[in-house]
C-alpha cells in the first residue's frame, strides 16, 4: 500500500508518499481500508515533535480516518466486513497513523459510522466534535441553563463547541472575526461579537462580567484576566489551544471566586472518554446538527503540502481531507486538484 510517512520528526518536508507494508491484523484490532483521512493541527504537532509521544519509525502521519472493515482480528465481535467505520485516535502513543490506503485500528478506538453522513463530512467533523464535547462535558462539566463563552467560534473546534453547548441547553456567547459573526449565530450563538471591535469587548465586560459559567478559548489567545473577570461563582476556563502562550493569571480573583482553569489535550483522553464523545458526536452528525463548514478533498500524495499550508495559516477554516488512490472518493477529485464540497 501507499502512505504518507516520515522517518524522523521535523518539518513537513520530511513527509514522503511512498510504498510500505500493509498492516497485519492481531487480536483486538481491525484492518480498515481508508476512504479518507483528515489533517488537523495536532497532526503537525506530532509530526514536528512539538507534541512528544511514542512513534514507531517509519511513521504514518495522521489521526482521523473513515473507512470500511476488510479484516477483523480475534476477539472482536462489534464489526462486520464492509461496514463503514471511523477512528480519531491513531497516529500517536505508539499507533501508526491514518494517512494511508489501509490502517490497523484497535477495536476499542473504532466506531460505526452514523447513517446518512458522507465519509468526507464525517472525517472532517470528528476531531473538532469530540474535542469540543470532551472539553465541555468532561472537563467543564457543563449543565443546562449555564452560559458558555466560546472564543474563536468561526473555527472548526469553536463552531463545534457552539453546537454542542447549545445541544446541552446552554446560552452561548461567541467571539470571532467580523466575517464569521453570521455563521456563529446560525450555529446557535445568542450573542456574536467581533473580537477586534473595542465596542464588543466593552459590551462583553459591561453586560456579562460575573455571569459566564464556562469559557472555552479555541483561538489560543488565552486572555485570562478578561476571562477570569467574566466568570460567575465556580466558573470554569478550559484551555485547549495556544501551546506557546504565556498569559497572566489573576490568581486572587480566580480562587476567591471558587473558579478554576483546566488544561485539556484530547491525546490524553481515555478510551472510555473517547467512546462517550464518539457516541454523542455520531448522534449530532446523524441528526444533521453538527456538520463541517466546508471540506476540501485532496489526494493523499499531497499530504506534505497540506501540512505546510496548515502551519502557514493558509487554510483558514477549511477542512482538508486526504483521499487515497484506492478510495472511491478519488473520483470526486478534479484531475487531482483540490475540490471543495
Amino acid at each position: 500500500m501507499r502512505a504518507a510517512m516520515i522517518d524522523t520528526t521535523g518539518s513537513a518536508d520530511g513527509i514522503i508518499y511512498r510504498e510500505t507494508v500493509n498492516p497485519v491484523v492481531i487480536p483486538g484490532t481491525v484492518r480498515v481500508q481508508v476512504l479518507a483521512s483528515a489533517v488537523n493541527n495536532v497532526d503537525t504537532f506530532v509530526r514536528s515533535g512539538r507534541f512528544r509521544t511514542k512513534l514507531p519509525m517509519p511513521f504514518v502521519v495522521g489521526r482521523d480516518l473513515v473507512g470500511t472493515v476488510v479484516e477483523i482480528g480475534d476477539g472482536v465481535s462489534r464489526f462486520r466486513h464492509g461496514q463503514m467505520v471511523w477512528s480519531n485516535s491513531l497516529g500517536h502513543d505508539g499507533r501508526q497513523g491514518a494517512a494511508a490506503e489501509e490502517a490497523l485500528v484497535p477495536a476499542d478506538r473504532l466506531y460505526p459510522a452514523p447513517p446518512g453522513v458522507a465519509p468526507q463530512d464525517l472525517v472532517a467533523s470528528v476531531h473538532p466534535g469530540v474535542t469540543s464535547w470532551l472539553a465541555l462535558h468532561r472537563w467543564a462539566r457543563i449543565r443546562s441553563g449555564e452560559t458558555v463563552l466560546v472564543h474563536g467560534g468561526g473555527g472548526n473546534v469553536g463552531a463545534a463547541a457552539i453546537v454542542i453547548a447549545r445541544d446541552a441547553g446552554a446560552t452561548v456567547i461567541s467571539t470571532s472575526s467580523a466575517a464569521d459573526l453570521g455563521y456563529c449565530r446560525s450555529l446557535g450563538a445568542s450573542v456574536a461579537l467581533d473580537y477586534r471591535d473595542p465596542d464588543g469587548a466593552g459590551y462583553l465586560m459591561g453586560t456579562w462580567a460575573g455571569r459566564v459559567d464556562v469559557v472555552i478559548d479555541t483561538s489560543g489567545q488565552n486572555d485570562l484576566p478578561t476571562s477570569v473577570a467574566l466568570l460567575a461563582r465556580r466558573g470554569r476556563i478550559v484551555l485547549l489551544a495556544g501551546a506557546g502562550a504565556l498569559p497572566v493569571l489573576p490568581v486572587g480573583q480566580l480562587y476567591m471566586n471558587d473558579a478554576s482553569v483546566i488544561g485539556f489535550v484530547i491525546s490524553h483522553a481515555t478510551v472510555d472518554e473517547l467512546s462517550d464523545g464518539a457516541r454523542e458526536i455520531s448522534r449530532l452528525l446523524a441528526a444533521g446538527t453538527l456538520r463541517p463548514r466546508s471540506v476540501e478533498l485532496r489526494p493523499l500524495s499531497s499530504a506534505a503540502q497540506v501540512h505546510r499550508s496548515l502551519e502557514a495559516g493558509e487554510l483558514g477554516g477549511r477542512r482538508v481531507v486526504l483521499v487515497p488512490q484506492t478510495s472511491p472518493l478519488i473520483e470526486r477529485l478534479d484531475g487531482g486538484r483540490p475540490l471543495t464540497t
